[in-house]
C-alpha cells in the first residue's frame, strides 16, 4: 500500500520482536497514539503495541514504499 507511515527503530528495550535500525510499517491506531504507543508489524508479522520512543518516524519515497508492500 503507498503513502503508509514507516517508522525506523531507535531502541528495543531486548523486544526480540523488534530489530534496532531497521524500518517497520506503522498501522493507524488513534487510540493507541493518544497513549504514546504505536501500532507497528514486526518481525513475528503481526502487529502489536510498542511505545513511540522506540521510534523515529521516516519519509520514505513511493519506490521504496512499494518494494516494502512487495515484500
Amino acid at each position: 500500500m503507498i503513502n503508509q507511515k514507516y517508522v525506523l527503530c531507535i531502541d528495543n528495550k531486548d523486544s526480540a520482536d523488534l530489530e534496532k535500525r531497521k524500518i517497520y510499517q506503522v498501522i493507524q491506531d488513534e487510540d493507541a497514539e493518544k497513549d504514546n504507543y504505536l501500532r507497528v508489524i514486526d518481525e513475528s508479522g503481526e502487529d502489536y503495541l510498542y511505545p513511540q520512543s522506540y521510534f523515529v518516524f521516516v519519509q520514505l519515497p513511493i519506490e521504496a514504499q512499494k518494494a516494502l508492500a512487495a515484500t
